[in-house]
């Protein structure tokens, strides 16, 4: 697999809202995905094997923080550093941020390991927070700065 993590672009759309479709229970449309294309505050990531996205990141920043979306990656393609590449172009492309966050099913304890390998902690639980299953999100962050 040669891994190339770029812009979020119009071409990317339909791979993108079939992801959704495949990785989660309360999906995006693909008219909220297009949304994002133009919304000055997202800065959404697509993962490319070749011509094929992969998976995608999306993220939001309001003044100096960031908030990690969706992280998606196809079933085809995981245990193969996906994730890991897209979270950490999001960590280095979020120049001028004090702090990125993210929430994570409870039970994830995959995406919980990446996101603590990367430098994430976790600041607390939203109980309930997601449906189908119901479950609990852990919230983690990942500080620029050692000053919390």
């Amino acid at each position: 697999m040669q891994l190339i993590v770029t812009t979020f672009a119009a071409a990317h759309l339909p791979a993108v809202a079939e992801l959704e479709q495949l990785c989660f229970s309360d999906p995006w449309s693909a008219d909220a995905l297009a949304e994002e294309l133009n919304n000055p505050c997202a800065h959404f990531l697509t993962a490319l094997d070749g011509d094929t996205v992969v998976g995608y990141l999306g993220c939001h920043h309001v003044a100096d923080e960031g908030f990690i979306a969706n992280v998606a990656v196809h079933p085809s393609h995981r245990r193969q550093g996906v994730a890991r590449a897209l979270v950490a172009a999001a960590i280095e492309q979020g120049c001028g941020l004090s702090r990125l966050t993210l929430e994570v099913r409870a039970s994830n304890a995959a995406a919980i390991a990446l996101y603590e390998s990367l430098g994430f902690v976790k600041d607390g639980v939203r109980p309930r927070f997601y449906a189908h299953p119901a479950e609990d999100a852990c919230i983690y962050s990942y500080y620029y700065s050692d000053q919390r």
